[in-house]
């Protein structure tokens, strides 16, 4: 078994989640006490968070890479970053190891194709779904992608930001959520893309008409699929 590198704290609420899923999928695989063998670098997302404000995804993406570097030394053997929106300074990441870095949003397309769909809701922060990093990283695996307007990408950030990064589960945030999702799926979503690895802690697949990919979920199965694969 490989050991996988976490880079996490984004929120903790969401990396405990990664976690929990990965140690729980292991011990279902190989059964028995096994584990998933990791080694977790949890940042203060405090620091990110400011950066992210700011705009200084160049700060941002060399305190992550500058972590990722340790995971490496630490021993990690496959690299995974535990949030969707600091995937848009993935290519520092990855360019700062010399291990297999895992794209959420690659694990996400698959998901997609796999499902014979084209065309996907996205939700997550702001970032996420305003900057082009990750419509662009779906449309390179064909994956046409639709966001929600300004007011509700305004609501599902800040549910996001007030709530989930603090382990606040509101059944009103929710409902608010599924809203949103109708709308998209009314413009033509076969499918909801949750691209913020809390939302998770809020929405399943119970709360839409269509196809549900949780980013969180399926990340851990590919990662868990890597470090047991034989090489």
């Amino acid at each position: 078994m490989k050991t996988i590198g976490v880079l996490g704290g984004m929120s903790w609420e969401s990396s405990l989640e990664w976690y929990r899923l990965a140690n729980q999928r292991v011990g279902e695989l190989l059964g028995g006490h096994h584990s998933a063998k990791i080694v977790l670098d949890s940042v203060d997302f405090a620091e990110i968070e400011a950066l992210q404000a700011r705009g200084d995804w160049d700060a941002a993406g060399q305190l992550l890479a500058d972590r990722a570097a340790a995971l490496e030394s630490a021993g990690a053997e496959l690299l995974v970053l535990c949030t969707n929106t600091m995937h848009l300074v993935a290519d520092r990441i990855r360019d700062a190891v010399g291990i297999p870095f895992l794209h959420i949003a690659d694990v996400a397309a698959s998901a997609v194709t796999s499902a014979g769909l084209t065309t996907v809701g996205l939700l997550g922060t702001a970032f996420t779904m305003e900057q082009p990093f990750y419509a662009e990283r779906l449309a390179a695996h064909g994956i046409r992608t639709l966001i929600p307007d300004a007011e509700d990408r305004r609501a599902v950030h800040s549910i996001i930001y007030d709530e989930l990064v603090h382990g606040v589960i509101r059944d009103e945030s929710r409902r608010r959520f599924t809203e949103v999702i109708d709308r998209l799926v009314a413009a033509g979503a076969e499918g909801i893309i949750l691209g913020c690895t809390e939302i998770e802690l809020l929405v399943s697949a119970d709360d839409a008409a269509v196809p549900v990919f949780p980013t969180t979920a399926l990340h851990v199965e590919a990662a868990v699929t890597e470090a047991l694969r034989d090489d």
